[in-house]
């Protein structure tokens, strides 16, 4: 990614609002990947409120375990909702993820429903044709291991491009234009965000039948691979700021 020149020619550093839902779900390798950019975190759960406008160049969502029809609950998803419509229409890069991802698409018009399980666990995604011209996917592998932590799931918005599946959930990715990405699985996932998840989620993976030392053991091996492939994706989408 190459800075903007300001007055005078000195770069300005691009930057990126990143709002985190939980504290065991921080940006993961899109920190590294974003490690040119300013970011500045809004974490609703300490008190942040959410701005009512973009004033950074760009916007990430993050996960978390509140569902996107929970406003009342967490009034800060309405203000989420706003925000993200906000951005699309100004055409700034928006890149929602898990929870994210179902906000940018029922900001865009998609809904949100139960799914019929709950999806914790490393499954295959598979890339959809229309991500072969993609901006942020094309590089990938047809199929590849990602960790999945969701029980709700997302439908296509109007006018957006599905672009990855897994055997569980038909949806696993879209764009919307050209600066808009929804990814449901957990692309940004490292070992510090990994293990902060499988820590606090105990009756939740009871709930999915999900089996933390399993899913640890098979992190030893997808991990290294997860970050290659989302530091490139990141990366291709910082470009864009």
């Amino acid at each position: 990614m190459q800075p903007t020149k300001s007055r005078g020619n000195v770069p300005r550093v691009k930057t990126v609002l990143v709002i985190q839902h939980e504290p065991f779900e921080g940006p993961g390798t899109l920190r590294e990947a974003l490690a040119a950019c300013e970011l500045r975190v809004v974490r609703p759960f300490a008190g942040d409120r959410i701005p009512p406008a973009l004033l950074e160049d760009g916007l990430v969502v993050l996960g978390g375990g509140m569902g996107v029809d929970e406003a009342d609950r967490y009034p800060h998803l309405r203000d989420e909702l706003r925000l993200l419509v906000e951005t699309t229409r100004a055409s700034r890069p928006v890149l929602g993820i898990c929870l994210g991802s179902q906000l940018l698409a029922v900001a865009l018009g998609g809904s949100v429903q139960k799914a019929a399980r709950k999806e914790i666990g490393w499954y295959g995604v598979e890339l959809l044709p229309a991500a072969r011209n993609d901006e942020l996917l094309s590089a990938l592998p047809r199929s590849f291991m990602a960790f999945h932590w969701h029980g709700d799931a997302f439908n296509l918005p109007r006018d957006a491009v599905a672009l990855a599946a897994s055997a569980m959930t038909p949806l696993q990715a879209f764009r919307c234009g050209q600066r808009s990405w929804g990814i449901q699985f957990h692309f940004e996932t490292d070992e510090q965000v990994l293990d902060a998840m499988l820590r606090s989620g105990g009756e939740e993976l009871l709930e999915a039948g999900a089996d933390p030392g399993a899913i640890r053991e098979h992190a030893a091996r997808a991990l290294p691979q997860l970050r290659g492939l989302a530091l490139d994706v990141f990366s291709r989408w910082a470009a864009l700021l």
